[in-house]
């Protein structure tokens, strides 16, 4: 008997089988080529086709439970879309297998070649990508690598310090200064040619003679290391401007539009000591130690008046646990050097990261905060924020506000 590969198909005809009885496969095969002899004439007897290869081998798959037997059959064919529906159509004509009424139903002729198209179509589609991703750039791409590469060659020394900066130091009316030479290289790559590093922890006088000549923006790594050089360049120059990268990023590092972003959010040099003054007075006056010749100068920037503090009423204090201990002891140990501040809920969940500065803009959008633990002071104006939000803990690396003033549960390093 020949025999036609499901390979070579082009269509396959499902039918389902119920049988009110017993049978075997041999029962039902013998069915389908008894039952339907001489009902199609001799073109399209079943024997014959499958003799010629153009009707594939019938594979029946049956089960049987509670004295019924239910299953599937299937038949490969070559003959086109009409002949195969009339075989089809045929198999329905089927009323006992054996001593049992049985009935067949074909439920779908499935055409092999949509499957195999929709294979080819996915495969094309992976050659495709692989293809793309291992091309040669384009004209564009293979311009925009020489000129980073020659702007990266552009680096000079200026000045009697010999400081990496940019070739258009000097002819620029605005100067960006930023921490070292891989800074400078990042933004020679991206096209900011005024730029140049301290390339140190103390101030070159080449960099305070620019600040008296030119506009300056002060661009600094995202960390506390960065804030530390904000003060120091503060106390000797005169800066116009202050921006910083992302959060935890160094400005070598970052892209064409974070530095775009960074350089437009500037804020000016008068608002950086502003915000710098309210850390902890001790880094303070480590820098002012370091440049005593501008303490006298500093000393004139005072801090804006603030309203008297009225402490809140007192109220009984909430037990921490545990659990929450521990919890806000690891929290703070994480944040250390990072100057930031997590809000959590009453199941220690995180709500929300935020720098220290915008802790007080936050909790008046959020009113379900359970504790803020942050790198920082408790002062009296994140307490009054905690307050108005019902805040149960700030937790802090030191405090300068005592307990008894406020209702909030004030925790620091120390009481950990």
């Amino acid at each position: 008997m020949g025999k036609i590969s499901p390979v070579g198909a082009k269509y396959i005809i499902h039918s389902n089988i119920d049988i009110e009885g017993v049978v075997d496969r041999p029962d039902v095969i013998g069915a389908i080529f008894g039952q339907t002899e001489g009902l199609l004439g001799a073109d399209l007897e079943l024997r014959e086709l499958q003799k010629s290869g153009r009707i594939g081998r019938i594979e029946v798959n049956t089960e049987t439970r509670t004295g019924k037997t239910k299953g599937t059959i299937i038949i490969p064919s070559s003959l086109d879309k009409a002949e195969t529906s009339i075989v089809g159509a045929a198999l329905e004509i089927i009323q006992r297998i054996g001593p049992c009424n049985a009935k067949l139903e074909v439920t779908n002729i499935e055409d092999v070649r949509i499957s195999k198209r929709s294979m080819v179509v996915e495969r094309a589609k992976e050659l495709l990508k692989k293809m793309m991703e291992n091309t040669m750039p384009d004209s564009q791409e293979l311009a925009d690598e020489v000129t980073a590469s020659v702007r990266v060659m552009e680096i000079v020394e200026y000045g009697k310090d010999r400081l990496p900066a940019g070739p258009a130091i000097d002819e620029s009316d605005e100067v960006i200064v930023v921490e070292g030479r891989a800074d400078v290289l990042n933004l020679l790559k991206h096209g900011f040619k005024n730029a140049i590093a301290i390339n140190g922890t103390s101030v070159p006088e080449t960099i305070i003679e620019l600040c008296g000549k030119k506009v300056v923006t002060v661009f600094v790594d995202g960390d506390r290391g960065g804030n530390l050089i904000i003060k120091e360049l503060t106390m000797v120059a005169d800066i116009d401007f202050v921006t910083k990268a992302p959060d935890g990023k160094e400005v070598e590092e970052i892209t064409t539009k974070e530095i775009h972003k960074a350089l437009r959010s500037r804020i000016s040099g008068e608002q950086a000591k502003l915000e710098l003054s309210r850390e902890p007075e001790r880094t303070a006056m480590e820098l002012v130690k370091r440049h005593p010749q501008q303490h006298q100068h500093q000393q004139q920037f005072q801090r804006p008046m603030q309203r008297p503090y009225q402490p809140a009423p007192n109220i009984r204090r909430v037990q921490l646990s545990n659990e929450e201990k521990n919890a806000f002891k690891t929290m703070l140990e994480e944040l250390i050097g990072t100057r930031g501040a997590e809000i959590l809920d009453s199941k220690l969940s995180i709500l929300g990261k935020v720098p220290v500065s915008e802790i007080q803009t936050t909790l008046k959008s959020i009113h379900n905060a359970h504790a803020v633990v942050f790198d920082g002071s408790i002062e009296r104006e994140i307490v009054r924020s905690a307050e108005e939000s019902n805040v149960k803990f700030l937790i802090g690396m030191d405090s300068k506000v005592r307990q008894n003033e406020t209702r909030v549960n004030l925790l620091t390093v120390s009481e950990l």
